[in-house]
């Protein structure tokens, strides 16, 4: 068997100085977001969100498709089981993780839908195949096969009909009201910075011990 007590590692390739940090969180996490794209990050944009039903959390890894100051927006199928989940809870939270540069970033907050002209301009920007999928998966639900899947996006391809989004589909802006950045650092002695909107709506900022 593996000894897993016997990997590890020491984190050394950065820091979080206080002195150097922006006060909006979402300044922060573009030049972070950069940087990873900029020394190839395997999937950069690759995201783990966790939601939750009743006490029962889930989490699956999607892809972040834009952010801003608004916040993080990523599609989906809505009668997913996370669509479903985000229908009945809508708080959620999302974590990065860039293993190239030892970072990561936790964000929680609020979601709502897109509107239906953002989810479509997204939605025809997609590769032809990736717009199937979306219209002829159920996503999350039982199938029979693999067969049976295939069949179904070929029997749609040879219908003729477009490949249009479906009203079950769409994007879901995550609204952030708490960030905080993880900078690995030798020992385990880790740099964490919290943000959080206060009740005037401000950015706080606040070091976490490791």
């Amino acid at each position: 068997m593996m000894k897993l007590h016997r990997m590890r590692k020491q984190y050394v390739k950065g820091e979080l100085d206080d002195a150097g940090l922006p006060d909006d969180p979402l300044v922060l996490f573009s030049q972070w977001f950069e940087e990873a794209v900029a020394t190839h990050a395997h999937e950069a944009n690759a995201v783990v969100l966790a939601t939750a039903s009743g006490n029962q959390p889930s989490a699956r890894v999607v892809l972040l498709k834009e952010f801003g100051s608004e916040g993080f927006v990523f599609y989906t199928n809505y009668e997913s089981r996370k669509g479903k989940e985000l229908a009945a809870n809508p708080l959620a939270a999302m974590l990065f993780y860039w293993p190239e540069l030892e970072r990561q970033v936790r964000i929680e907050g609020i979601t709502e839908k897109v509107s239906r002209e953002q989810s479509r301009a997204y939605f025809v920007s997609r590769p032809d195949g990736s717009r199937l999928s979306a219209i002829v998966s159920p996503q999350s639900t039982a199938i029979a096969s693999r067969l049976e899947l295939e069949a179904q996006a070929d029997d749609y391809l040879k219908s003729g009909k477009p490949l249009d989004m479906p009203d079950y589909w769409g994007g879901y802006l995550l609204k952030p009201r708490r960030i905080e950045f993880w900078q690995g650092r030798a020992n385990r002695l880790h740099d964490r910075m919290l943000y959080e909107v206060n009740d005037l709506g401000q950015w706080k900022r606040t070091r976490l011990a490791p």
